[in-house]
């Protein structure tokens, strides 16, 4: 193809392609779900299709949209209807003045020996009316906040329905059609085929392991979690289990941002048994957990560096918002891939370099 046939074609590529993709930036959440969940689910999709007899691929892909629609779809409806009453619950009660942070801090703080109370006042925690009003104003705007964001969503409520079907629909034909589709994308990356074979296959596995061992992690930290604060007779336990296992997304610290505080607050306040059982089960339960299944859901080989997850995934919820918990890792693992592959890369490009000087000297001269 001539250059400036090949420059054309190349310019009307790019173009065809921003504009495609501006047309599916709406719905891009819908697709990244449905790509992550045909990554997830297709050795249960390859495994029907061998129970089959590989004769059907439409009732395996069928029948594992359907499994997927019983084991994530509905339950997380499920909790999502029941977190938007507990928030709208939880502002009522913020907002009456029956959940008062400001009255708790202060119920710790005069809990406390004098000896404690001159420390408070060196850091500028000591003035109880300044840090009650702040922490009482806090609270209301965050719960403002959580109330609005759930309104929204039952506002949004068409395109969320929207995007629903739109996902399910392509995660079909994507579990369906995946055999076909992955040998085109490789294709499409100018790689030596080892470094595009190793590319897919560390996107595979860092989505199955960020999306089955860390959501996984989170999910039964948030159970136990809530589970505990409801057998305490705290209120908003559903709320606060949800909260916890964002939380527990975040290395070092997770859960116990959450459970570490109200243990505190039933030791000062005299609720010894309740504050030195939810300790123990912090500890014991929670906190262990992570080291327990973490091994055994992501492995040790794919394992970022907790600074890594911390900061992607702190950074990915600032830019994605809520899918950025899956994105920022997922970039950031593939990010380390690529530089990973960077030396092989340079090696085997200048080894073609030093081929290409030896042909062209070996070469006779024509007008020798």
């Amino acid at each position: 193809m001539p250059t400036l046939h090949f420059r054309s074609f190349l310019l009307l590529l790019t173009a065809v392609s921003i504009a495609f993709i501006s047309i599916l930036l709406p719905f891009y959440a819908a697709i990244f779900w449905g790509g992550v969940l045909a990554v997830i689910f297709n050795p249960l999709h390859r495994r029907l299709l061998r129970l089959l007899g590989g004769r059907s691929p439409n009732l395996a892909a069928f029948l594992t949209l359907l499994c997927i629609t019983l084991i994530v779809i509905l339950p997380m409806l499920f909790i999502t209807a029941a977190l938007a009453n507990e928030v709208a619950g939880l502002y009522s009660r913020i907002n009456s003045g029956q959940m008062n942070l400001g009255g708790y801090y202060e119920q710790i703080v005069g809990a406390l020996p004098p000896s404690v109370h001159g420390w408070l006042d060196s850091f500028g925690l000591g003035d109880l009316l300044s840090i009650r009003e702040k922490l009482s104003a806090g609270a209301l705007q965050a719960s403002q906040f959580m109330a609005k964001q759930a309104v929204s969503v039952g506002q949004n409520t068409f395109q969320f329905v929207v995007g629903l079907g739109i996902m399910l629909y392509l995660l079909f034909f994507l579990l369906r059609d995946g055999p076909a589709i992955v040998p085109k994308l490789k294709r499409l990356i100018p790689l030596e085929d080892s470094h595009r074979h190793g590319l897919f296959q560390k996107f595979a596995t860092v989505v199955r392991a960020t999306v089955k061992g860390n959501i996984v992690i989170a999910a039964a930290q948030g159970l136990l979690g809530g589970l505990m604060f409801a057998f305490l007779g705290i209120q908003g336990s559903l709320f606060w289990g949800v909260i916890m296992a964002f939380l527990s997304l975040l290395p070092a610290v997770g859960a116990s941002l959450i459970w570490v505080p109200v243990a505190v607050y039933f030791l000062v306040t005299g609720a010894l048994w309740q504050g030195v059982v939810l300790i123990l089960f912090g500890v014991l339960v929670i906190g262990l957990l992570d080291n327990l299944l973490r091994p055994i859901l992501v492995g040790k080989d794919t394992k970022l560096p907790d600074y890594v997850v911390l900061i992607s995934t702190l950074g990915g919820l600032s830019v994605f918002g809520l899918n950025g918990f899956v994105i920022g890792p997922l970039f950031a693992a593939l990010c380390m891939a690529c530089w990973d592959l960077f030396p092989d890369a340079v090696a085997q490009h200048q080894l073609g370099l030093q081929q290409e000087a030896r042909r062209s000297m070996d070469k006779p001269d024509p007008g020798a």
